[in-house]
């Protein structure tokens, strides 16, 4: 569906006959502005004190399936066996003295009785109660008290809070430091929030300057930055509302803060627009805003639900970290698409030409030199014809350089539609090599304390305390296990290939557990095929194993199982959403593949940096040798609903210049002509806020920022500008083909930017090869190449 003609001759549509036709939405936003923007005011400070303590409440697991057999062991052997899932440890460090001097000893055994007497502390143990060897460090001058918190995230991290200050330091001949999982977590959140707050000081005033450059305007930039600003309290929350009955990763506000800036200037980059080259065409405000709501709001809706589905994809597993990223994201893409067709609107309603007050570029710029860069400034919404701020001048076509490009691309089509692809595909082959792991300390700087006491205990002891596979015995309906049952079973266990050592069993009502010490990592390629070989022991009672190797099994058979549910989720939906927008089947088909290519750089890079170690020290991390299982899903689902966002605002110009010429090589260099500028200073804004969030010093959140910085960057720069025009030329018709019932159903129910059907103008439209070819115009061409801004 397409605008009716209009008599401006920049493109500002209407009805025939009379001004644009204007829903009830419009209505309210042209007609009620100042009171648009009082309840957006208060509605955004109740959001304020809504969302308060949202990130005390958030937690830094949500890494394995709750209903795995893993997490099932762990909770048991918590509430039976407490001393076997310590959380809690306390690095014992006598100095020169031998831990087992009596000095050291009683000092020991001192602060193990001080830790034990402590509330919602339990199964507090020690190398000087329980002289095992994974406790006393091989030089013999450090030594492990284990002991576990009871509680959920929140509660462990209370009473950490509590008892750290009084264990901490010195005492006596010894300095105890303070690490373990408990204390992993609590670092954890505290970096992140630091780092968030520290990436937001970055991002907001580099954003602003960006914007300025891009809009030219300081009341122009400022708009954006309000409309992500309103979308970030506001997710923050509804966030804090869903902590009330449900789990929240606490690294969600990271992906709450870039989508909110970013998707909020990718809209309001194209709302803008379109709002300045209506009033350059001559419409008044009040028209220039309803076409630009009727148009660019349109597609910015579209744009929101692409974006939406994407994440929301991430629901449909377990794990409760990638459903909070689902939680932050479909509520921030939701209330930034609606602050910019609610808020934006209002604004540009009362400040009309003033949109364009503060034009800072002026103070550096010569008079001949300024109309000179007017038409150079494809992303700041000066359309053809008029100056960097909007206003009717002298100067050359916008986005020529767009336009030539996209001549050079099609007249190279098969050059370029290779090479694109196989440098795509070369750049994700070491994804190829990619290892899965869980994360631990090592996502924590190197001075972070738990990091340090972690890494004592890898380097020094012989075993780590919470690195081993417990396996939870329990009986057989009133059967009982007897011990020869243990031994046996015990023996077993030994002879499996990587097995270390087995200690247990201990025994209480009935239950028992046994620990498996493997050989090498504790999640290591050896440590998960001994879960799996400890799993196909027959024995005469029910087993359950748990432990960090247990847990990245069942965090990776959950992922693979709920995996192509996701991705046949956001293919079909994508598929559906591209057909409404395009009319054409072949198109969604190119844009899910396309998509995918763009993501390929971001996966190789993921290996190469964070799994290798390649820039390590230069990006200031601790290299694990795998990644994280759940980060790939993740990064997939953003990076992929970037792209889409990205995809629809280039396919909705090309959609409504091939409506209106009917000519497909014309259409494609006109809406790159028209996008290629916006769509790159967006992704250029959006890969700074990325990028300061990839400053985080906690490892997975570098990851995040930093790899969907290249993605979007990958994105933009070559496949919305090299392969999508290569392909859609070697495509030719074919590219707008769809049969006979689906074109009627689009007919029926397609959406585009124009919003309503426009009068035939010349040959009707093609649709496939059965239409024919419509003749080649260059006089047309060069008219319509000509013609002020559409959108």
């Amino acid at each position: 569906m397409s605008e009716v003609n209009s008599p401006h001759p920049a493109g500002g549509r209407t009805p025939a006959g009379g001004a644009p036709r204007q829903g009830g939405w419009t209505r309210f936003v042209t007609s009620r502005p100042r009171l648009a923007l009082l309840a957006a005011l208060v509605i955004t400070v109740l959001a304020v004190f809504a969302g308060s303590g949202a990130a005390d409440r958030m937690g830094s697991g949500g890494w394995q399936d709750p209903e795995a057999e893993s997490t099932y062991a762990t909770a048991a052997l918590e509430r039976e066996f407490p001393a076997s899932q310590p959380n809690l440890l306390l690095l014992v460090d006598g100095g020169r003295e031998s831990v087992d001097s009596p000095a050291v000893a009683a000092e020991g055994r001192r602060l193990t009785e001080r830790l034990a007497a402590e509330e919602d502390v339990t199964g507090v143990g020690s190398y000087w109660q329980t002289p095992s060897p994974a406790l006393r460090s091989e030089d013999g001058r450090e030594a492990l008290i284990a002991a576990r918190i009871r509680g959920d995230e929140k509660a462990r991290a209370e009473v950490l809070d509590r008892i750290a200050s009084e264990f901490r330091g010195e005492h006596g001949p010894v300095e105890v430091s303070i690490g373990g999982p408990v204390a992993v977590e609590h670092d954890m959140t505290t970096t992140i929030q630091e780092d968030l707050l520290r990436a937001e000081l970055i991002a907001l005033p580099v954003t602003l300057v960006l914007l300025i450059m891009v809009f030219g305007s300081v009341v122009a930039a400022l708009l954006p930055l309000a409309v992500g600003i309103v979308a970030i309290l506001g997710t923050n929350a509804v966030l804090r509302g869903i902590t009330e009955f449900a789990d929240v990763s606490v690294f969600s506000q990271n992906l709450t803060t870039a989508l909110g800036l970013g998707l909020a200037i990718d809209y309001a980059l194209f709302i803008v627009r379109r709002f300045r080259e209506e009033l350059t065409a001559g419409a008044d405000v009040r028209d220039a805003v309803a076409t630009t709501l009727r148009t660019a709001g349109r597609t910015v809706l579209f744009s929101a639900l692409t974006v939406a589905v994407s994440l929301a994809a991430m629901l449909v597993f377990p794990q409760y970290f990638l459903r909070s990223f689902a939680y932050a994201g479909i509520a921030v893409v939701l209330l930034a698409a609606a602050a910019a067709l609610v808020l934006l609107p209002a604004a540009l309603m009362l400040l009309g030409p003033r949109v364009n007050a503060l034009d800072v570029r002026a103070l550096f710029r010569r008079r001949g030199r300024g109309q000179a860069a007017a038409g150079a400034v494809g992303a700041s919404g000066a359309p053809a014809g008029s100056t960097a701020d909007g206003r009717p001048g002298g100067g050359r076509e916008a986005g020529a350089g767009w336009a030539r490009l996209a001549d050079l691309v099609m007249r190279r089509a098969p050059l370029f539609a290779f090479t694109t692809t196989a440098g795509l595909v070369l750049l994700g082959l070491p994804f190829l090599g990619v290892k899965f792991g869980t994360p631990d300390d090592r996502q924590l700087p190197s001075t972070a304390e738990s990091h340090v006491v972690q890494q004592h205990i890898r380097d020094g002891f012989p075993g780590s305390p919470d690195g081993g596979i417990e396996i939870l015995a329990e009986g057989k309906g009133t059967v009982g296990a007897t011990s020869a049952d243990y031994t046996r079973y015990r023996d077993r266990v030994e002879d499996l290939p990587g097995v270390l050592r087995v200690e247990g069993p201990v025994t209480s009502d009935g239950t028992a557990y046994f620990t498996v010490q493997p050989e090498g990592e504790a999640v290591g390629e050896g440590a998960q095929r001994l879960v799996h070989d400890i799993r196909d022991i027959p024995a005469p009672f029910e087993t359950s194993v748990t432990g960090r190797a247990a847990v990245l099994e069942d965090s990776k058979a959950a992922i693979g199982e709920q995996l192509p549910l996701a991705l046949g989720i956001i293919v079909v939906v994508t598929l559906l959403l591209v057909f409404l927008l395009t009319g054409s089947v072949v198109i969604p088909l190119q844009a899910v593949v396309l998509n995918g290519l763009s993501l390929t750089a971001m996966f190789g890079a993921v290996v190469w940096v964070f799994q290798d170690g390649n820039l390590s020290g230069l990006l200031g991390f601790t290299s694990t040798g795998d990644i994280e299982t759940n980060l790939p899903v993740l990064m997939f689902c953003v990076a992929f609903g970037l792209s889409m966002d990205y995809g629809v605002f280039l396919l909705s110009r090309i959609k409504e210049e091939y409506d209106r010429t009917h000519d497909h090589e014309h259409a494609l260099r006109f809406g790159l002509q028209r996008t290629g500028g916006l769509i790159t200073a967006a992704a250029l804004i959006l890969a700074v806020v990325m990028v300061a969030i990839g400053t985080s010093r906690v490892t997975n959140t570098k990851m995040l920022g930093l790899g969907i910085a290249l993605a979007v960057l990958m994105d933009a720069m070559v496949v919305r500008a090299l392969l999508v025009p290569s392909v859609m030329k070697l495509t030719g018709r074919w590219t707008w083909w769809a049969p006979g019932p689906l074109r009627r159903f689009h007919e029926r129910f397609g959406l585009s930017e124009g919003g309503i059907p426009e009068p035939a103008r010349g040959p009707a439209r093609s649709t496939g090869p059965a239409a024919g070819p419509e003749p080649e115009s260059p006089a047309r061409d060069k008219a319509t190449a000509g013609d002020g801004p559409r959108s």
